[in-house]
């Protein structure tokens, strides 16, 4: 059965540049698609216009008869005076309509009414008042809460006085009581820890419905989804698999169309030689050979049929790495922080050393940020002290960017943050940064929240650190800009603390855990992967053997038995990264030999060139192999 139909969609919001561009795709009954595309590329405007929010220009729209649509986007406006358990139970406004006919009817016969048309009326009432789950609405609104992390007092705040997140949390678990037939969830997860992720996960995987998600969490795509639609270029195309399917299919289909069109131009060369050739003869006394070279140029007009495959450009910036001698970066000795009758935590002691690279990980509201800003002094603790290694140069990445001045450009704000920088140069930095065009006179504040991260990143990555923290650094950021930044952090030497819930993040980078929760930190000298398998033995050994709840101690971390692993590691990482540059040169210099089979001197030049290239690869293979040997690997 089709649930949504979309045939020939076009929607603009300025003449001449359609957002969407004739997309037609389907969507049958119980599928799992995920809809990825490049911020901007209109993925929110589709998921509004399904909803009837937004009206287009051209074409259909078509949802199954009868089928209830639910959207994450924008938080609905509730009136005034409303709790987060008021806000939960409009979800069950069709059973509160059903209730209060079941209660008129209820008083009717009290009074003596025996009509049998009222019986029956009461008993279909009753009957689908038990159907829709009108007796279990409490044990429905506890099993959401708790698994979105919507705490007891949370539940009792008013609405209005949470944060963009939390409401977002709380409209998802709004939207999911309602027990909708098509989900449509747009980036669910940026206001998500992990458990309330894995728990939306495990949700959805049971969800009879069909489920529409778009999402940057390559993690969450892969477990959720079992199909892709990709919006590009207004269009859509199809992937029958999940987002690691679709990585891999979308590459071999940029190779598969260089080919073909690599092909095509060889042909044309030579037919274009051809013609030229006629035509010279021609002008040499055989005035029939124009013809012959005008029907030659007719034929290579027609062959021009593939475009030449573009891919995204990457963003090619880096960390500049100062100098770190001595062995810690950072202490922490007895931290304790509390707001009031809120207590976030008591007793931290840890320590940081050189080139470490650790996750702090913890549900929503434990204080990962307040520990974060307290380490950047932004925020003073209650009691202990927090100690900065003599030589730490530091730069952070805050989880909510704030400019100095929000109504000024994007030049404007660089030459601010950097002193004696040129306009010129500010522009030459931004454009590094996929800051082009007319965008850099943007005023700061109408930035969205990814080129705003983009933005400060551009700031931060002149200057020379060797302690990098960074809050949530990939939220808000599409799968693109996720890469680009994960490659900069990936050939960053210095020491790194971050807080995500981005799994994919997480496992990539981290070497060691910290764990926030109950008010301490447990530390876990173990990158993610291993951390997973100690956290599901020690749910294992809770089930199997009840054992008294005990307090959690705080390890401390033993030195680093072999720092020179990590630098090796992240050696290896750019050493890659280098001969999958020359294989494609190469790969691209290959296909220049084939088209160039007739002109010797040009073919002997590309020989000579690829001489060269193979030369530095086979020289990057035996660096390859001493670094892995260095790395363990």
């Amino acid at each position: 059965m089709i649930e949504i139909q979309v045939n020939g969609l076009v929607k603009s919001f300025e003449v001449g540049r359609n957002v969407l561009d004739g997309l037609t795709f389907q969507i049958d009954q119980g599928e799992r698609v995920g809809l990825l595309g490049k911020n901007g590329a209109g993925k929110s405007t589709l998921f509004k216009i399904l909803t009837g929010e937004m009206d287009y220009d051209e074409g259909t729209v078509t949802i199954g008869q009868g089928r209830r649509l639910g959207l994450i986007s924008q938080i609905p406006v509730y009136p005034a005076g409303y709790t987060v358990e008021d806000v939960l139970r409009t979800a069950f406004s069709r059973l509160q309509t059903l209730a209060e006919e079941m209660g008129v009817l209820t008083e009717r016969m009290a009074a003596g009414d025996s009509d049998p048309a009222v019986l029956r009326r009461y008993g279909k009432l009753s009957e689908k008042f038990e159907s829709f789950g009108g007796y279990d609405t409490d044990v429905a609104v506890n099993k959401i809460a708790n698994g979105l992390s919507i705490s007891r007092e949370m539940r009792n705040q008013l609405f209005d006085s949470l944060s963009g997140g939390e409401k977002t949390r709380v409209n998802l678990g709004r939207l999911i009581l309602e027990d909708t037939d098509i989900l449509l969830l747009d980036e669910p997860t940026n206001h998500l820890d992990l458990h309330a992720t894995e728990w939306l996960e495990e949700y959805i995987r049971g969800f009879k419905g069909t489920v529409v998600v778009i999402s940057h969490d390559r993690y969450f795509l892969d477990r959720v989804v079992t199909r892709v639609i990709e919006v590009l270029d207004g269009k859509a195309e199809f992937y029958s698999g999940n987002y690691s399917f679709y990585a891999v299919e979308k590459e071999r289909r940029y190779q598969e169309r260089m080919k073909q069109y690599q092909k095509e131009q060889a042909k044309i060369q030579q037919l274009e030689k051809a013609a030229e050739q006629l035509h010279l003869w021609a002008f040499m006394g055989n005035d029939a050979l124009h013809k012959r070279a005008f029907s030659m140029e007719k034929r290579i007009e027609r062959m021009r049929t593939t475009s030449r495959p573009t891919k995204a450009k990457k963003m090619d910036a880096r960390f500049s790495t100062a100098e770190f001698h001595g062995d810690e970066v950072l202490a922490l000795r007895n931290i304790a922080k509390s707001y009031g009758d809120k207590h976030l935590f008591d007793g931290i002691t840890l320590k940081i050393e050189g080139g470490e690279r650790i996750a702090l990980i913890g549900d929503n509201g434990t204080g990962k940020s307040t520990l974060i800003k307290m380490i950047m002094g932004e925020l003073y603790p209650d009691d202990g002290r927090i100690r900065t290694g003599p030589q730490v140069k530091a730069a952070y990445l805050p989880q909510i960017i704030r400019f100095d001045h929000p109504d000024w450009n994007l030049v404007e704000n660089m030459m601010a943050a950097k002193k004696g920088l040129s306009a010129q140069s500010a522009r030459n930095r931004l454009a590094a940064y996929d800051f082009t065009g007319e965008d850099v006179f943007k005023p700061v504040s109408v930035l969205s929240g990814g080129e705003q991260s983009r933005l400060r990143l551009c700031m931060l990555m002149d200057d020379e650190i060797n302690f990098l923290i960074l809050d949530e650094p990939t939220n808000h950021l599409d799968i693109a800009s996720r890469e680009w930044i994960e490659e900069a952090v990936e050939a960053y030497d210095g020491t790194l603390l971050f807080v995500s819930h981005d799994r994919y993040f997480i496992n990539r980078f981290a070497t060691r855990i910290w764990e926030l929760a109950d008010g301490t930190i447990t530390d876990y000298p173990m990158g993610f992967a291993q951390y997973r398998q100690v956290k599901a033995q020690e749910e294992a050994s809770k089930e199997e053997v009840p054992k008294p709840v005990k307090e959690k101690t705080v390890t401390e971390r033993p030195r680093p038995a072999n720092r020179a692993q990590q630098a090796a590691r992240r050696q290896l990482t750019i050493c890659e990264r280098d001969i999958a540059k020359i294989e494609a040169h190469m790969a691209a210099l290959d296909a220049d030999m084939e088209s160039a089979a007739c002109d010797y001197e040009k073919l002997n030049a590309l020989m000579q060139e690829k001489e060269t290239a193979q030369a530095e690869l086979d020289a990057l293979y035996e660096k390859w192999e001493a670094l892995s040997l260095e790395a363990g690997e």
